[in-house]
């Protein structure tokens, strides 16, 4: 696994010239938040996929507007709100880490909305998750967006909260399987704090505070 890089811009906020250019880019050119093999890894959470600001600074989450940062705060998970607008610096990164977190994505390709992915993307990126999990281990795996989820494992019934995992194929035993909201500015059906009590429901689960 290589090391994550910085952000290409070198520290600051992208332009609409340069958000309209990594419309483009290639999603292997993203990198996940991961620790390193063989490293526990209590919590992995899974964003639909990159908007076209986290693909500018190579950092999860980090359009300004965007609520996820301020909800794990809040919620107890981070000891603070980790500005990512700019992309993630090491101590950051350490931060993460530190508890036990990582971060990947259900599709790599990053768009201005997740409504532009198509199905086939979804469900493609879904197989490829499983084959994640199965590979990483997590004690648990949260993905932020219901639509998605329901898109991508093929559950329209499926609702927030806590899954359940045999229903997905190939998904290890051992591993808890969560929903949680888009955290999106573009949700308006969220707020920060509705947020951080679904993410504390998570973070408090047996399976992430247990030994």
């Amino acid at each position: 696994m290589r090391p994550r890089r910085p952000s290409p811009l070198g520290g600051t906020r992208p332009t609409r010239q340069d958000l309209a250019r990594f419309a483009s880019t290639a999603p292997e050119e993203l990198d996940d938040v991961l620790p390193e093999p063989g490293a526990p890894l209590r919590l992995l959470i899974v964003g639909i996929n990159p908007g076209l600001w986290t693909a500018a600074v190579n950092a999860p989450f980090a359009h300004p507007g965007n609520r996820f940062w301020p909800s794990l705060h809040r919620a107890g998970i981070l000891p603070r709100t980790i500005d990512a607008s700019c992309g993630l610096s090491p101590a950051d990164e350490q931060e993460i880490l530190s508890r036990g977190i990582g971060m990947t994505n259900i599709v790599p390709r990053p768009t201005a909305r997740a409504d532009e992915l198509s199905r086939e993307e979804l469900r493609a990126g879904g197989e490829a998750l499983v084959r994640r999990v199965q590979e990483l281990a997590p004690r648990a795996v949260a993905i932020a967006g219901i639509t998605a989820y329901r898109t991508a494992f093929s559950r329209p019934r499926a609702r927030m909260g806590r899954q359940d995992a045999g229903e997905v194929p190939g998904w290890p035993e051992g591993t808890a399987l969560w929903v949680v909201p888009q955290p999106s500015g573009l949700n308006a059906h969220e707020t920060v704090d509705s947020l951080a009590a679904r993410w504390r429901e998570v973070w408090t689960s047996p399976e992430i505070m247990g030994p």
